[in-house]
């Protein structure tokens, strides 16, 4: 009879045999899985609100994987008319401000037609600012009729009132869809104060690949080009009001009082609204999807016969408030390596930005945008603050943070195209950010300056004495924008690849 003890050690080497086993057939799953994934690249989208971010995300959507956003095209009309509405809304709240007589004049009797006139949206301590009440005094306009007087929103034509009036009762019945809308775009969420819009949801999970991540109510499967899918009852609504009501929509948008709000800055529409109200004749057509990219504008114009112009990238237009963090997913192929992308789109409001930390740390590369056009704007949430000064203050905590020290860094000086039409209507760098002194207000000028400071800030303030790589971009401009993208790309690929020994 065997011993005990010698029982007992077969045993043991018997279960450290299948240990091993299972440890080596495990290992080579996971060498078996890790072989077919793509490897993993994280990529950070930072920045202060409104500078770019969800837009320069749709860029690389559009450039990596162009199928998925046009299956999306269907979800993306709501959200434009969204868009349209809150323009409108914007317009009619100051009107209501800056002209009340408007409000108790009798209407025009019928609708009055406008002679086009050109506009520009004149919304269209490193530094010195200067005060919001010092930058904001009244400046006369120039009518585009020579012979006539200049005029200044305080003393309006009196012939407005009735114009104003009667479109004012017309598109009325179309703002007022506005908060249904919202609400059911963004499925009932409202932000602190019970204030609506329609806004890109919380969270990590919130995963987009091929879909939205908001659930469009009644939206149904998405499709290609020309699928449209079953619009709600209350898009149905909003779509018919827009048809029957363009020709007021735009003469309202074109109304010489309305453009004496905007030159005066009493009336500041998101950079977008512009944009829609001038195509609204296009974008109020029964059978209207938003365009997407370049490829689809050639197809619409070879069919269609539409003006060059009036083909612009709809959905890269489209303004959305990012709640949170939201994770979108490519695969895509730079230098004959396939990686898989995680890009992170963050709400850059001051009162979110607690919620990037923790996700910091194993960020390969971070991609900042500063709209350098915004130097004569203050923030929402702080009106004392310059939304320059704000970036640099942020720029300043992202290149110090340990965390990400191991991250590449691109500065991408966003909105030159803004700043471009700002400095050309006149308004003057010095009258808001005092350090600019007698500097030439041109775009030339004032876009170094701002690139030479926030190179200032990175090489006083990076804890890990990294390459910078500075881009100006227009995310508006697709062509200009990829080839950045492909640079920005390849550039991350190279560290990654040195950074796991394959380079």
């Amino acid at each position: 009879m065997p011993a005990v003890g010698s029982r007992s050690s077969a045993a043991d080497a018997e279960a450290a045999r299948i240990s091993a086993a299972i440890d080596e057939e495990l290992r080579q799953e996971r060498a078996a899985r890790t072989k077919r994934k793509p490897k993993e690249v994280k990529v950070m989208l930072l920045g202060q609100a409104e500078s770019g971010k969800s837009t320069l995300q749709k860029q690389f959507q559009l450039y990596y994987a162009s199928q998925s956003l046009d299956h999306e095209r269907p979800s993306w009309r709501p959200i434009v008319y969204f868009n349209v509405l809150k323009a409108l809304r914007m317009i009619l709240d100051e009107i209501d401000v800056s002209y009340p007589q408007a409000m108790h004049q009798p209407s025009s009797s019928g609708s009055s037609s406008y002679s086009p006139v050109s506009t520009a949206n004149s919304t269209a301590g490193v530094f010195s600012f200067t005060s919001p009440q010092q930058s904001t005094s009244p400046k006369k306009l120039k009518s585009k009729d020579s012979q006539s007087p200049p005029t200044t929103v305080n003393c309006p034509d009196p012939n407005w009132f009735p114009e104003l009036n009667y479109l004012r009762s017309k598109i009325l019945p179309l703002v007022a869809s506005e908060e249904a809308l919202a609400s059911e775009l963004s499925g009932g969420i409202t932000l602190s104060g019970g204030r609506t819009g329609v806004y890109v949801r919380t969270g990590w999970q919130a995963l987009v690949t091929g879909s939205r991540a908001w659930p469009i109510a009644g939206s149904g499967s998405g499709g290609g080009i020309g699928s449209v899918p079953r619009a709600s009852a209350v898009t149905n609504i909003v779509a018919k009001t827009l048809q029957a009501t363009k020709d007021e929509i735009y003469g309202l948008w074109r109304h010489p009082g309305v453009l004496a709000l905007l030159r005066d800055g009493k009336l500041r529409l998101e950079e977008s609204a512009s944009f829609f109200l001038e195509n609204i004749h296009r974008i109020s057509e029964p059978d209207y999807l938003p365009v997407m990219g370049m490829h689809d504008l050639f197809i619409v114009i070879e069919y269609h016969l539409i003006d060059h112009n009036a083909g612009l990238e709809d959905i890269l237009h489209v303004r959305l408030q990012t709640l949170g963090v939201t994770e979108h997913s490519f695969d895509i192929t730079i230098g004959g390596s396939q990686l898989h992308w995680l890009m992170y789109d963050v709400g850059g409001a001051r009162g979110q930005r607690h919620a990037w930390v923790p996700f910091f740390e194993d960020a390969r590369a971070i991609i900042f945008l500063a709209p350098i056009s915004a130097f004569d704007q203050y923030l929402d949430e702080d009106p004392r603050t310059n939304r320059i000064d704000d970036s640099l203050q942020l720029f300043t905590q992202i290149v110090s943070n340990k965390l990400l020290s191991n991250a590449a860094l691109v500065l991408m000086l966003n909105k030159t195209d803004l700043l471009k039409r700002k400095l050309q209507a006149g308004i003057k760098v010095r009258k808001f950010i005092s350090s600019y002194g007698d500097r030439p207000n041109n775009y030339e000028e004032v876009s170094e300056y701002f690139r030479a400071h926030f190179i200032q800030v990175q090489k006083r303030k990076d804890v890990a004495g990294r390459t910078l790589y500075v881009h100006f971009t227009s995310m508006l401009d697709i062509k200009a924008t990829q080839r950045i993208i492909v640079n920005v790309g390849e550039s991350i690929l190279r560290l990654h690849l040195a950074d796991i020994g394959l380079a």
